[in-house]
C-alpha cells in the first residue's frame, strides 16, 4: 500500500509542476504570438501555426510509439473546424486588433461556454453555485468589453469572445466522443491540427495578404510556437490528464491568462483600464467557482463509486 500511495504521490507530484510549466509557456505564448503578427498577417501566421503544430505533433506521435491511425473520421473533422480552424483564426484577429493580455482573458472564458454548451449537447445541466460562476463572467466580460466605448475595440473582443466559443464548443465535441470510444488525445490533437489547417490555408490563399518578412527573431518565434507552446506542450498536457482528475488540471485555465497578463504588462507595456481590471478579476473569481465545484462533483462521483 504505502509504495501505491508512494507512486500516486509522485504523480501528482509531476502533474502539479506540468501544471505550472504549462502555465508559465502557454501564458507567455501570447506575448510571443503578438510580436509575430508584426513578421506575418494573421491568415498566414495561423497557418504556419496550425499546420507546422500538426507535423511537429505527427512527429512527437512518431517517437514516442503511439498510434497514427486517425479516429473517428466524422467526428474529428467537426472538432478540427471548431478546435484549431474556427479558434485560432479568431484567436489570431484578436491579438492582430487587441492586447495580447486582454485577448488571453477573452479566450480563457472558455470554460463558461463549455459549461452552457454542454446542457443541450450532452445533457449536463447548470445547477447551484455554477449560475453564480455563470454570472460573474459575463458581468466581468461586460466590463472589458465596456460596451460604452465600442468604437475602438469591439473588432478584438468579438473575435476574442467567438474564440472562446469555438474552443468551447471543441471541448464538448471531443467529450462526447470520449464517451463513445476511447481516443488517444495527443493522436486526436494532431489529426485536428493537421484537418483545421486545410480551410485556413484556402481562406489565406484567397485573401491578398503582405509577404511575411522572414527575420531570425521570426524563425525563431514561430520555433516556439510549433515546437514548444504545441507539440511540447500539448504532448505535456495529455500526460498530466493521464495522471490527475480533469477539473484538477483545468486549473491551468486559472493560471495561463495570469502569466499573459504579467508577460504582456512586462514586455509590450499593455495597460488595463480599471473597469478592463474589475472584469478581470471577476472573470478570475468565476472560475475559481467553476473549480471549486467541479472539485466538490468529483468527490462526490467518487465517493459514490466506492459506496
Amino acid at each position: 500500500m504505502l509504495i501505491g500511495s508512494d507512486a500516486t504521490s509522485k504523480s501528482r507530484l509531476w502533474a502539479a509542476l506540468g501544471i505550472v510549466l504549462l502555465s508559465l509557456l502557454w501564458g507567455y505564448t501570447w506575448v510571443v504570438a503578438k510580436q509575430a503578427l508584426d513578421y506575418a498577417p494573421p491568415l498566414t501566421l495561423t497557418f504556419i501555426r496550425v499546420f507546422g503544430g500538426a507535423i511537429a505533433l505527427f512527429l512527437a506521435l512518431k517517437l514516442l510509439r503511439q498510434p497514427l491511425a486517425i479516429p473517428a473520421p466524422r467526428a474529428v473533422l467537426l472538432i478540427s473546424l471548431c478546435q484549431v480552424s474556427g479558434f485560432m483564426l479568431l484567436q489570431t484577429f484578436s491579438l492582430k486588433f487587441g492586447a495580447a493580455g486582454k485577448t488571453a482573458v477573452l479566450v480563457y472564458t472558455m470554460p463558461i461556454w463549455t459549461l452552457l454548451l454542454a446542457w443541450p449537447i450532452l445533457g449536463e445541466r447548470v445547477r447551484g453555485a455554477q449560475w453564480l460562476a455563470v454570472s460573474g463572467i459575463l458581468t466581468g466580460l461586460f466590463l472589458i468589453i465596456e460596451p460604452w466605448h465600442l468604437e475602438s475595440d469591439w473588432l478584438s473582443n468579438s473575435c476574442g469572445i467567438g474564440a472562446a466559443v469555438f474552443w468551447a464548443m471543441g471541448t464538448v465535441l471531443v467529450k462526447k466522443l470520449r464517451r463513445e470510444s476511447r481516443v488517444n488525445l495527443l493522436s486526436l490533437t494532431a489529426w485536428s491540427n493537421l484537418i483545421g489547417s486545410i480551410p485556413v490555408a484556402l481562406i489565406a490563399a484567397s485573401v491578398d495578404e503582405p509577404a511575411v518578412r522572414w527575420a531570425p527573431e521570426f524563425v525563431l518565434m514561430i520555433l516556439v510556437l510549433v515546437c514548444i507552446s504545441t507539440a511540447f506542450c500539448w504532448w505535456l498536457w495529455t500526460s498530466i490528464l493521464d495522471r490527475v482528475p480533469a477539473w484538477e488540471a483545468s486549473l491551468l485555465v486559472l493560471g495561463t491568462p495570469v502569466i499573459a497578463i504579467i508577460s504582456s504588462r512586462w514586455v509590450l507595456n499593455e495597460a488595463f483600464s480599471r473597469y478592463e481590471i474589475a472584469g478581470i478579476l471577476l472573470i478570475g473569481m468565476g472560475l475559481l467557482v467553476l473549480s471549486f465545484v467541479s472539485w466538490l462533483l468529483e468527490r462526490r462521483l467518487t465517493a459514490s463509486r466506492m459506496s
